[in-house]
């Protein structure tokens, strides 16, 4: 009688996880990720939970979370081979919301997930998102890295995070302040940031995939992938020593369905879109796609990127704040009463 065949052993990374790999860009990334901790941060990376101190910082301290992706843009990043930046889109889609209650972000983790570990591209991405967490002054605390085989293609990854940001009770931005007559300040964005980019890739893609074509003065493909701009830092500063009514980030749903958000039933939004030029990027995006004005509103922040709600009396003051920080901005419209029609009017 045969003998029945042992079977031949197998390994984790025989199933395509290789720990190994995991190991290497934790050590490669936690010099990354020191750069961007707080005094307030207990213990270093590596850890089952990361820890966080808040004793002392506050007295009624109001925690404001936000969570996000990049969508699709995540998509290019990978079709073009570019992955240090997109890291950054990915905290400033999260510190930017929490900043819009006025919360300071405090500390930020990230989800990495793929099919095989390629450890270049992790450090790549992590890196980036250091880089955005250090410009935003709050820590990268901590993340997963998720190897798992068979659930996404070859070179594809998802990339996920999260932060908490704290802000004293008192001093909460909730809209509630907002009356008619008040100015809407829209700040620069630094292109499309990461919305739209469904579409966006649909117009590149019948385009040919022009990466070199001109766009005001920079190759489109460096255009498409520009970082998210980072409001944080300058924002915080402007919140201690003036009293903004709202604030408003300008994600999916454009400059139609984002501002409108923060503005008390019974008002409404008047937007001057001569105001500002459409920067050379969305330009690009409305000829070659043939996008109608209002589906560019509701799309993409066609260059306003995050938009403050201050008094009328207050705006010229703000604005030469805003300028002292070398802050690109303009007066984009102002507060009216709710016509009962439609609630945001762009002419």
């Amino acid at each position: 009688m045969t003998q029945p065949t042992a079977p031949i052993p197998l390994t984790y990374r025989d199933a395509g996880v290789d720990i190994d790999a995991g190991n290497a860009v934790v050590e490669r990334i936690k010099p990354l990720v020191k750069r961007s901790f707080r005094p307030e941060v207990m213990g270093g990376l590596g850890g089952f939970g990361a820890l966080f101190d808040l004793s002392g910082k506050y007295r009624e301290p109001v925690l404001v979370s936000g969570t996000d992706g990049v969508g699709t843009k995540l998509k290019l990043a990978q079709q073009l081979n570019r992955h240090d930046t997109i890291g950054i889109d990915l905290v400033g889609m999260c510190v930017n919301d929490v900043l819009v209650q006025g919360a300071e972000p405090l500390f930020f983790l990230d989800y990495f997930a793929t099919g095989k570990l390629d450890v270049d591209t992790v450090v790549a991405v992590v890196g980036g998102i250091a880089k955005g967490c250090e410009l935003s002054g709050c820590a990268l605390i901590g993340g997963e890295t998720a190897e798992m085989p068979d659930m996404y293609a070859a070179g594809e990854y998802d990339l996920a995070g999260f932060t908490v940001g704290a802000v004293e009770k008192s001093r909460l931005v909730d809209g509630a302040r907002v009356r008619e007559g008040d100015v809407l300040i829209g700040l620069a964005s630094s292109g499309a940031h990461s919305n739209g980019y469904s579409l966006i890739r649909r117009i590149f893609d019948r385009a040919g995939r022009p990466v070199d074509t001109d766009v005001g003065g920079v190759k489109l493909v460096d255009a498409l992938m520009a970082p998210t701009a980072l409001y944080v830092k300058p924002i915080l500063e402007l919140l201690k020593s003036h009293e903004l009514h709202a604030m408003a980030h300008i994600t999916g749903g454009g400059l139609s369905e984002n501002i409108i958000r923060v503005v008390p039933d019974g008002l409404g939004l008047h937007i001057d879109a001569s105001a500002w030029t459409l920067p050379p990027l969305f330009d690009w995006i409305q000829r070659e796609g043939a996008v109608a004005d209002s589906e560019m509103w509701r799309t993409f922040n066609c260059g306003i990127g995050f938009v403050l709600i201050v008094a009328q009396d207050q705006a010229g003051v703000v604005e030469k704040d805003l300028d002292r920080r070398g802050m690109g901005h303009w007066q984009i419209g102002q507060v009216v009463k709710d016509t009962g029609m439609h609630r945001v009017h762009i002419s």
